[in-house]
């Protein structure tokens, strides 16, 4: 199966292809190369993969079309669409977010560093807050160009899971 992934910043959609290979076994293709990867969810929700002989532990939290994946303290904001997804999003103009979009801490941790003030004017991509979180950084960045709207993190604080960062509008 064909999917398109586009990292949160990236202004395209990369192809890549899963194909079972096995019990529990799939080969994924990516910027052509392919990788074996032997996947087990388990008990708490999280996976455990074995990709290419080296062992992660991967949760995932699926939104709509956007996945968050947590590897070894760092999450990644995704989205995903397959091909019929994509054509029907292209008829529609897209991959692009629109309208408000709030920023939410990952995971519980600590904010280390505000990146940006309220009025800011910021660019897709760019890093708005440090998150520290099981003694990892994660910069979390805007989804879109816009202003910065609201601004309720503070370095220093700790903050809970989903808590509202930054509105990028």
């Amino acid at each position: 199966m064909r999917y398109f992934a586009k990292l949160q910043g990236q202004k395209e959609a990369v192809p890549v292809d899963i194909e079972p290979a096995g019990e529990n076994r799939f080969k994924l293709t990516h910027n052509g190369k392919t990788f074996l990867v032997d996947a087990l969810t388990l008990d708490h929700g999280a996976v455990s993969m074995l990709v290419d002989g080296t062992s992660y532990s991967v949760e995932f939290d699926e939104q709509g079309d956007e996945v968050q994946v947590s590897v070894r303290g760092q999450v990644t904001r995704i989205d995903v669409a397959d091909e019929r997804r994509l054509r029907l999003r292209a008829a529609t103009a897209g991959f692009s977010v629109e309208g408000k979009q709030v920023i939410s801490a990952p995971m519980p941790g600590k904010v280390v560093k505000v990146l940006v003030k309220q009025g800011d004017e910021v660019k897709e991509g760019q890093g708005l807050v440090v998150i520290e979180a099981m003694k990892m950084e994660n910069e979390l960045k805007s989804p879109k160009a816009g202003k910065v709207v609201d601004l309720p993190a503070k370095e220093g604080t700790a903050v809970e899971i989903n808590a509202k960062l930054v509105v990028v509008e």
